[in-house]
């Protein structure tokens, strides 16, 4: 029996860019067989308005049950490390453990970036750099950092009550990315428009999945019936591959509606 499990992946802006349709969503998502609900991390909107992702993820945490929830992706080298660190854990107690983080290094597309003047080259070391130290927080140990770019002194705390699984966006296979990636608990490659063939999403599998933990493999589309033109993707295939998660993709110039739509449907089955 297949453990292919099934999420919806969105941006928090446009026609989601009320924090109300967004919980409404997820509420209508749980209804509906959904395992899961997905926020882009934004500060500027691909489309006005835009909502938070970690307050709309804490509303959702109090109007769902059983789903799990996260930012994909949040980039820790935007964010300071230390408030990531208790957005997540917040979130996490509200949710009674459903919180996945998803982390990548960050988009400028629409000047996430850019528009605030945050150079973009020490991406890549910054987002190691502050992910130590967020695990370090939720630890609970004392925190004594002294890093390139983060100074953290912090006393002893508590551990975090739910383990919070760390996904790693990944769009090459570098060899530095493949050690970031397997150091987590999943990966979710974005190498274009298109979800990998089964072949490639196999060969990454291969380079960075544990032996010995859990650990998942988040592939993004659009495989729903309910769309106005069905798409083909082979869920078989890709599962066979490795996928543990099918995340559909709602995109901001869709129409409301139609999302919804495709939300009420339900998780599509595997070809």
């Amino acid at each position: 029996m297949s453990t292919l499990r099934h999420g919806l992946y969105l941006p928090p802006f446009g026609p989601f860019g009320d924090p109300a349709v967004l919980v409404e969503l997820a509420v209508r998502a749980e209804a509906a067989g959904w395992d899961g609900v997905f926020l882009w991390d934004h500060v500027v909107p691909g489309a006005p308005p835009i909502a938070d992702p970690w307050t709309t993820l804490g509303a959702i945490a109090q109007a769902t049950g059983t789903i799990r929830l996260g930012p994909m992706v949040t980039p820790p080298a935007r964010r300071r490390p230390w408030v990531l660190a208790r957005q997540a854990s917040t979130v996490s107690r509200l949710s009674r453990g459903r919180l996945i983080l998803g982390t990548g290094l960050g988009s400028d597309e629409t000047g996430d970036f850019s528009r605030f003047g945050e150079p973009l080259g020490p991406r890549s070391a910054k987002f190691d750099e502050a992910l130590a130290v967020v695990r370090a927080i939720w630890s609970g140990a004392e925190v004594h950092h002294r890093g390139e770019h983060l100074h953290v002194d912090l006393d002893a705390g508590v551990p975090e009550p739910h383990p919070i699984p760390i996904w790693t966006a990944m769009s090459t296979d570098h060899p530095r990315v493949l050690a970031r990636a397997a150091a987590g608990d999943g990966i979710f490659p974005l190498a274009g428009p298109h979800p990998p063939a089964p072949e490639e999403l196999a060969r990454l599998v291969s380079a960075v999945r544990p032996p010995d933990r859990p650990f998942d493999v988040a592939v993004a589309g659009n495989a729903s019936p309910a769309w106005d033109q069905p798409p083909t993707v082979d869920l078989g295939a890709l599962t066979e591959a490795g996928m543990t998660w099918w995340l559909e993709s709602l995109i901001h110039f869709d129409p409301l509606d139609l999302s919804l739509t495709v939300v009420d449907a339900g998780p599509p089955h595997r070809a």
